[in-house]
């Protein structure tokens, strides 16, 4: 019985690698088109299903997923799929705070684990010029991103604070995963 990572993002794999403990990477493919306006539902059935997409494979091991949102006033920001969307996320973001909301879940077929907890981060973004949004956006940073940003990029200098984890709005809050993970008998450092 082992650890299987339901995603493919490189920011996920690194902040799980923080935790110095093994697992494997298995990316969940799910339909992510569902029709939920509630950000904090909309992230817990994403993470829930991308979770219950592998244990299907392998119901011997524990599987973590998690989704991440970026809201504005409850209008959720994905990720933007060409240089026009990301402007006007950007845009919209500019000046103001916005949250950052990520699903985790966790479940083990096998052994009758399943949790699923919802993080949340505001974020505040100082006003954008026009000229910075097409900089950034020419770096190509935006368009794998909730929001169309990454906070851990260049992004960074549009951030004059942030409240809650930061891990978070990377993509992987990673005090609650580990919890998470010590609940379930995975995660013991101390």
């Amino acid at each position: 019985m082992g650890l299987i990572l339901a995603s493919q993002s490189p920011r996920r794999r690194k902040l799980l690698d923080l935790l110095q403990i093994d697992y494997r990477v298995k990316p969940a493919v799910i339909d992510e088109a569902i029709t939920i306006t509630e950000p904090e539902v909309l992230v817990k059935t994403l993470a829930l299903n991308k979770a219950c997409k592998v244990a299907k494979t392998y119901p011997e091991d524990y599987i973590l997923a998690a989704d991440t949102v970026v809201c504005l006033r409850e209008k959720i920001l994905g990720k933007p799929k060409n240089a026009e969307e990301a402007y006007a996320s950007l845009s919209l973001l500019s000046g103001k705070t916005h949250q950052v909301l990520t699903g985790v879940a966790l479940i083990g077929l096998k052994a009758d684990f399943k949790k699923v907890i919802t993080v949340m981060t505001e974020v505040d973004f100082r006003e954008i010029r026009p000229g910075e949004i097409d900089y950034y956006i020419k770096t190509k940073e935006p368009f794998d991103k909730a929001g169309g940003y990454g906070i851990q990029g260049f992004a960074g200098v549009f951030v004059t604070a942030i409240r809650g984890s930061y891990h978070n709005v990377v993509g992987l809050p990673l005090a609650q995963t580990a919890k998470l993970l010590g609940e379930a008998g995975l995660y013991s450092m101390w």
